[in-house]
């Protein structure tokens, strides 16, 4: 029998002491520092969520997470209140299809392409599209056979700048050995959808093949990719994936005999786990579990084989879904209790962070004046036609996120600079909507190509990461002038 694989920072100061009050009253955490996370100081930053699917992550820190019935991608920052980003046209959700995987083009500054998978009445396909258009898609794969389960759905880019795919076998277990479908496969495909060169089998998007259904994609320190799967009634695996490989499904399930497929480096149960999302950082990959309701640590070992898994969360927050490493160096799980397997609490469904072993132990989002976040916006100086703005919206040990928001205040413009100072010898490392020089301490900003046009009244926001010593004191002024 089938088992069901279901499935800036500017708010006021109520909003901020409710998301702090939910953060000490979660539940309390099962392990202690594992992986390089403290598990004893997981803190529920989300709640409301209508069963997530995926996350990914926008440069300026907030995540896109999709939620598989609704069809929509919400906006997720922590502390605050989702909101809707877009409403994707054309999704079919029944059973376990619907919205699934989410992936943010790594040239997102430049493109503003959101890749997401989902079952229409149809098919399962791949598209892109821009936040403030989705329903003008890119188809870039379709065909995708689709059913009410086994859909697969993960979607993520790997360090070569492909984008990888996860299907399921659609409950056609035949699909998964067919190197003519795509069902059961990996498959690899330029960002425009095209054959990248380097795949195994000539002109085809297939990657390896053999799979039951892949839900979870990460890659080591090294670019060796790993991918969970669900078993059928025995046992459930994590798999490195190479290319070419053939995983053994329908023939076996978990460790197969005779050699002529490879195994998996990771087994469990199904009660044990029922493996989702997928995430690696430190030498650990992390592992959501549905049926499990638990996540499972694994140590990557040098040769990309595992050590000891241990679990995490443990029942502490029901079925697990997504995970991933955020860019302020917290991880990331969503759940999925609503999903019509779970047993949801009012909170349901949330998204719990662990911050990495060693970050300030207050919460992320805090009412008090400290330099862990700074809610505050710097004094703006009106210049010709424009103001600007400078705020913190994440900060951990020796690095924050900030923003650059640009209004104009004048006639329609075509080009914006912002320059303000930092007082505390903070260095930016890296920027999108906007292009930085910086001398010592004084940092000039010009607008993109793509958002240097400003109607009257309108905004744009340069996002940034930065490194700090001592104390990340805001700059006192921000000027900014229009041409």
């Amino acid at each position: 029998m089938p088992k069901r694989s279901v499935p800036a920072l500017i708010v006021t100061v109520c909003a901020t002491l409710a998301a702090v009050l939910l953060a000490v009253a979660s539940p309390p955490a099962a392990g202690a520092l594992t992986g390089g996370f403290d598990f004893t100081r997981a803190q529920v930053s989300v709640t409301g969520l209508q069963v997530p699917w995926a996350m990914a992550f926008l440069p300026d820190g907030s995540a896109l997470v999709t939620e598989r019935n609704t069809a929509r991608v919400m906006r997720v920052r922590p502390g605050t209140t989702p909101t809707v980003a877009a409403t994707v046209p054309g999704v079919s959700a029944a059973g376990e299809s619907g919205l699934l995987g989410v992936a943010v083009s790594p040239s997102y500054a430049q493109d503003q392409w959101v890749y997401v998978y989902f079952t229409t009445a149809s098919d399962n396909r791949v598209v892109r599209f821009r936040l403030t258009a989705p329903q003008t898609q890119q188809v870039l794969l379709s065909g995708i056979p689709r059913a009410n389960f086994h859909d697969g759905g993960r979607i993520a880019f790997g360090p070569d700048g492909m984008l990888y795919v996860a299907t399921g076998d659609a409950g056609v277990t035949a699909n998964a050995q067919n190197l003519n479908t795509p069902a059961g496969k990996i498959l690899r495909m330029r960002p425009d959808g095209g054959v990248p060169p380097g795949n195994p089998f000539g002109d085809s998007l297939v990657y390896s093949y053999g799979h039951r259904n892949v839900q979870g994609l990460a890659w080591d320190d090294q670019g060796r990719l790993f991918a969970t799967e669900f078993g059928q009634n025995t046992w459930d695996e994590i798999n490195q994936i190479v290319a070419g490989g053939n995983y053994g499904w329908p023939t076996c399930e978990g460790v197969c005999s005779g050699g002529q497929f490879r195994n998996p480096v990771v087994t469990w149960s199904t009660a044990e786990s029922s493996p989702s999302g997928l995430a690696y950082a430190n030498g650990t990959l992390f592992a959501a579990a549905l049926r499990g309701t638990r996540l499972w640590t694994v140590p990557v070992t040098a040769s990309g084989g595992a050590g000891t898994p241990v679990a995490e969360f443990q029942g502490a927050y029901g079925r697990l879904r997504a995970v991933a490493v955020g860019p302020d160096g917290w991880l990331w799980v969503a759940t999925s209790n609503r999903d019509g397997r779970g047993s949801p609490v009012a909170a349901d469904d949330r998204i719990i962070r662990v911050p990495p072993d060693g970050s300030d132990p207050t919460p992320t989002v805090t009412p008090t004046v400290t330099p862990t976040v700074t809610p505050t916006v710097t004094p703006t100086v009106p210049g010709a036609g424009c103001t600007a703005s400078y705020r913190v919206v994440n900060q951990w040990p020796g690095g924050f996120q900030g923003e650059l928001t640009v209004r104009n205040t004048g006639p329609a413009t075509a080009s914006w600079t912002a320059a303000f100072a930092f007082p505390g010898g903070q260095t930016i490392s890296q920027m999108w909507g906007g292009r930085h020089t910086q001398t010592g301490a004084s940092v000039t900003v010009r607008n993109e190509a793509w958002n240097g046009s400003l109607a009257t009244g309108g905004t744009t926001t340069a996002s940034f990461n930065a490194t700090w010593t001592g104390t990340n004191a805001t700059p006192s002024t921000v000027t900014c002038t229009t041409t």
